[in-house]
């Protein structure tokens, strides 16, 4: 049985990011929020495109200016108002100013922005009332961004201010990586849909529908396959399509070693190498990682075979597993070229925290801010592989280490982060 951080490593170790030659397609800047940018991104245009004003004040030449003050003030000669989107046609001269407002280019001949605080109008002429710094307030062209140069780099996802930026480059299009494609099915012949009634026996397949948003909200493409009986000749079935379609396949169920556990078995029948069959941790023991061999050329999605996770039947356990190994894969094979790793943070905890210490064992709760220190509070209610319902609302994972039995309140604790960025 291997440790979390070896199970870790072997995952992340077996993820082969998408291809930029082959995996990517070209969208709309309009419906670009929160894909992985495929190539680097250059603009023909300087940032800003001019010089320009950062302020409302007066353009004017900082030689007139340099020994004004509010006893002794220069007095200037106001010869045109600029606005916004208006390009002056003047120049201005010694002894000349320009009301000029955010954003609008700087005249020829104006070097310097003396905020409007500083000034007193009279008629067409300005006081200036105290000395500005040399090209005070003057935002110089390119001196944000150099046209020809890299604007956004390969590998970032886009969120709201990159998308913005783009949008001020003129991109209209952008090349990123399509979204990655995960089977998920699950296993057991108690399992029923949420629309049948429910015999004695049975319990609803959540599962599926916990995996299938976890994969959305990870910017994958869900696949859902349904459910698959306790049989050998289905489950072959079901697995071998997964194979041709899929980069990541999520099973839930028939991975522990009761009579009615497949799902090894039959990776084995289809040549998979299984990596992992158990790991060291509390809920989701039960977890098995397999690669294929070399898909037919004709069925590839890609030139990667798909990586194969097993997970736990219990629910708890399903969303623990893909929570600390299954969505830092999807988000290093979806191109992120970092950031894909788990998020760990050091808080204080509310509650006091058990564990057996025979296993790395993870607590599910809520991080809450006191006093702009981030609290853990755990949920009320059993800790349970099989308890899904006091998983609601939580946002975070405690950790307790093999071999660490308590957490007293307000002793330090390590938490995963569970809020998908």
């Amino acid at each position: 049985m291997l440790s979390v951080s070896d199970a870790e490593a072997i995952i992340l170790n077996l993820v082969q990011p998408l291809d930029e030659r082959r995996d990517t397609e070209v969208v709309d800047l309009l419906t670009a929020d929160s894909r992985i940018l495929a190539t680097p991104v250059t603009s023909p245009l300087d940032f800003p495109h001019w010089d320009n004003s950062a302020m409302d004040g007066y353009a004017v030449r900082y030689e007139d200016v340099q020994h004004s003050s509010a006893e002794q003030p220069v007095i200037l000669e106001i010869i045109e108002d600029i606005p916004a989107g208006y390009q002056s046609k003047s120049t201005i001269q010694p002894g000349q100013a320009a009301r000029i407002f955010t954003g609008a280019v700087i005249p020829a001949g104006a070097d310097t922005v003396v905020m409007q605080e500083k000034t007193r109008r009279q008629e067409n002429c300005v006081f200036i009332l105290d000395t500005p710094k040399p090209q005070e307030f003057v935002r110089h062209k390119a001196s944000f961004y150099q046209a020809g140069t890299q604007l956004l780099p390969a590998g970032i996802k886009l969120n709201s201010p990159e998308i913005a930026v783009l949008a001020a480059a003129q991109c209209p299009q952008l090349s990123v990586y399509r979204r990655p494609r995960v089977a998920i099915f699950s296993t057991g012949d108690e399992l029923v849909t949420v629309d049948q009634p429910l015999q004695a026996g049975q319990i609803v397949d959540s599962n599926q529908y916990a995996i299938a948003a976890l994969v959305k909200e990870s910017g994958a493409e869900p696949l859902i396959l349904g459910i698959v009986k306790d049989d050998p000749a289905a489950l072959e079935k079901v697995i071998t399509h997964a194979i041709a379609i899929a980069d990541i396949i999520l099973s839930s169920g028939g991975v522990s070693v009761g009579d009615y556990d497949y799902v090894d078995k039959i990776l084995e029948s289809l040549r998979a190498k299984i990596h992992i069959r158990a790991v060291e941790m509390r809920p989701g023991k039960p977890l098995t990682v397999a690669t294929f061999p070399s898909r037919d050329a004709i069925n590839r999605v890609s030139t990667n075979s798909p990586l194969y996770f097993g997970l736990p039947g219990n629910p708890a356990a399903v969303l623990v597993t893909f929570w600390r190994f299954v969505l830092p894969a999807i988000k290093k094979l979806s191109g992120i070229t970092e950031g894909w790793e788990p998020v760990f943070l050091k808080v204080r905890s509310h509650d006091e925290l058990r564990s057996d210490g025979k296993r790395e064992t993870y607590l599910w709760g809520k991080l809450h801010l006191i006093d702009g220190i981030y609290e853990f509070h755990k949920a009320g209610g059993s800790h349970s592989s099989g308890n899904l319902i006091n998983l609601a609302q939580t946002n975070a994972l405690a950790v307790l280490p093999m071999g660490k039995t308590l957490i007293s309140p307000q002793e330090q604790v390590q938490v995963l982060q569970l809020v998908n960025e």
